[in-house]
C-alpha cells in the first residue's frame, strides 16, 4: 500500500496533521501556478519586472508552508506516543520536492530577464525560430501538463493516471538530456546557448521533483522516488 493513499482524508477532527495535509494542498496548487506563470513569462515576447516581483512573492508563500509543515509534523513526532509516523515522514520529504518546483519556476524567469532582458529588448535576442527551441517548447508543454494535473491526481488518489504521466515524465527527462547535446551542437552565440541550456535543465528538474511527488502514489515509503518498471508498465 502506498503511504500517500487517502491521505487527505486520513487527518480529521483534531489530529494535529490536519492542518498539515491542508497546507500541502495549498502548496501544491501554489507551485502548480508558479510554473504555468513562469513558463509564459519565459516564452513571452516581452518579459517585465512585475512577472518576476509576482513569481518571487508566491515563492515567499511556498517557503513559509513548507516551514509551518514541518513545525506540525515535528511537534506530533515529538510526542511521547506519537501517530502516524509514516505519513509525517512523507510530508517531510514531499515539501521538499514542492518547494524545489517552486524555485526552478523561478529560476526559469530568471533566465527571460539575465539572457533576453526586460521589456523592448533587442528582437536579435528572442529565442529563434529552429528545431531546438520547438522541441523545447514541447518538454514545456509536457512539464505545464504535469503541474496542472499533480494536485488533482493527489486529490483523487489516482495511482493510474500518476503511473501515467509518470512514464509520460520520464519519457521527458529522456528528451531534456537528449536537447542538451543538441544545444551544445549547434551554432549559437554564448548567450543563446546559455538560455536554452537553462531552461531545458530547469524544466527537467521540475520535472524530476513532480516524478518525485508522483512516486509516493505508486511506491512504499522506503522506495519513494524510485521507479518500479514493472510496476509503471503495468496496464
Amino acid at each position: 500500500m502506498t503511504m500517500l493513499k487517502n491521505i487527505f482524508s486520513i487527518f480529521t477532527g483534531d489530529d494535529p496533521l490536519q492542518k498539515a495535509t491542508e497546507r500541502f494542498s495549498e502548496m501544491m496548487a501554489l507551485v502548480e501556478r508558479m510554473v504555468v506563470d513562469a513558463s509564459a513569462v519565459y516564452w513571452a515576447s516581452e518579459g517585465s519586472a512585475a512577472d518576476r516581483t509576482s513569481l518571487y512573492e508566491a515563492d515567499v508563500k511556498v517557503n513559509k508552508l513548507e516551514r509551518q509543515i514541518r513545525k506540525a509534523v515535528v511537534t506530533q513526532l515529538s510526542t511521547p506516543s506519537p501517530s502516524d509516523v509514516p505519513y509525517g515522514l512523507l510530508l517531510m520529504s514531499l515539501v521538499k520536492d514542492i518547494e524545489r518546483i517552486g524555485d526552478y519556476a523561478k529560476n526559469l524567469v530568471d533566465i527571460r530577464s539575465m539572457c533576453r532582458g526586460e521589456a523592448g529588448a533587442d528582437a536579435a535576442r528572442e529565442l529563434p525560430d529552429d528545431a531546438v527551441v520547438a522541441e523545447l517548447k514541447e518538454i514545456a508543454g509536457g512539464v505545464e501538463k504535469l503541474a496542472r494535473e499533480a494536485a488533482g491526481v493527489y486529490e483523487r488518489s489516482d495511482e493510474e493516471r500518476a503511473r501515467e504521466l509518470t512514464l509520460t515524465g520520464r519519457s521527458i527527462a529522456k528528451r531534456c538530456d537528449a536537447l542538451i547535446g543538441a544545444v551544445a551542437s549547434a551554432e549559437y552565440k554564448a548567450g543563446m546557448a546559455v538560455d536554452l541550456a537553462l531552461a531545458t535543465r530547469y524544466y527537467k528538474r521540475i520535472n524530476g521533483h513532480m516524478l518525485n511527488l508522483l512516486s509516493s502514489l505508486l511506491m512504499p515509503l522506503h522506495k519513494l522516488d524510485y521507479y518500479d518498471e514493472s510496476s509503471l508498465e503495468r496496464s
